[in-house]
């Protein structure tokens, strides 16, 4: 591969990697402020899983550069490029799937807090049934007994 098309691959490849960071910064840090309280926390999250997509993807274009697929240089950057978008794709899930994680565990926190302040105890809430007529307590255990109360007896 020529000069050239070598340095065409790296110039492509880094603009393709630089838009898809910045496509998942700007959608991440909305995704993760919504769930976040401080939207502040949730860009700074956004910002960290950002750089790393960046800093791996940006390896993993620097070592795809160095694979020699033959053929001369218009098939060359080509077959390079096709590999180049299937490991972006690949990175991509995986931080939209690491986003999502950070974005679970952020409800699940925010849930526990709520929670502990807002739990009910159970003698304040109604019963969980309604008790049949003449049976005393608000909890039954079991239900009466059908012998001379059926609705379908013949008394």
């Amino acid at each position: 591969m020529t000069t050239n098309a070598y340095l065409s691959f790296l110039a492509i490849g880094v603009a393709l990697v630089l838009v898809d960071g910045q496509i998942i910064y700007r959608s991440g840090r909305r995704y993760l402020e919504n769930s976040y309280g401080d939207p502040a926390a949730g860009a700074s999250m956004t910002r960290l899983v950002t750089v790393l997509f960046h800093l791996a993807t940006l390896g993993v274009l620097a070592l795809v550069s160095t694979i020699d697929m033959g053929g001369s240089d218009l098939p060359g950057v080509v077959g390079r490029l096709g590999v180049l978008l299937l490991i972006l794709a690949l990175a991509h899930a995986i931080t939209l799937a690491a986003l999502a994680r950070i974005r679970g565990e952020q409800e699940v926190e925010a849930v526990v807090q709520r929670g502990s302040r807002q739990r009910v105890e159970p003698e304040a809430q109604s019963p969980t049934v309604t008790p049949v007529p003449g049976q005393p307590g608000g909890y039954p255990d079991v239900s009466p007994p059908l012998e001379n109360r059926s609705p379908y007896s013949a008394q």
